[in-house]
């Protein structure tokens, strides 16, 4: 009997703590209001190509590792359809970065300029798009 309590004690320990991991990890990547979010785009078009493989393993760890303490997370996302199913995405993959300080940012990218850019040759030949936004506000649909 006191083998079983000390089993099932040891289960709900580990429970507890795998669970406590998974919301510190989701909550690491929450964005907030007030941070600044960096796009880059990379439209889609006509002999286009893109390494979706050397862009995650590489290239974004890459520039994360440039914007160091200042990015909170970055996200990829690989575009895989337009308005509807049938239309052609119009960006092939938008990468993200969520940072803190965009004068941090901009002094981290023009520091590292020269690898960045000549590390696009190994996954791509689109001439990105990058905008710079402002967090303005979150909502979350509290619909059950």
């Amino acid at each position: 009997m006191t083998g079983k309590i000390e089993f099932f004690s040891l289960i709900f320990v580990l429970a507890g703590l795998v669970a406590c991991k998974t919301t510190h990890t989701k909550n690491a990547s929450i964005p907030e209001i007030g941070m600044f979010k960096v796009s880059i785009l990379y439209p889609n078009g006509e002999d286009k190509t893109f390494d979706m493989d050397y862009y995650e393993k590489k290239h974004m760890p890459m520039v994360a590792g440039f914007l160091g303490k200042n990015l909170k997370f970055y996200e990829i996302d690989k575009g895989i359809a337009g308005r509807t199913p049938g239309d052609k995405v119009p960006f092939v993959t938008i990468g993200y970065f969520y940072v803190r300080n965009v004068d941090e940012y901009n002094k981290a990218i023009a520091q590292n300029r020269d690898a960045i850019v000549s590390d696009f040759k190994n996954y791509t030949n689109i001439q990105p798009v990058v905008q710079i936004s402002e967090i303005k506000k979150l909502g979350h649909n509290n619909l059950k």
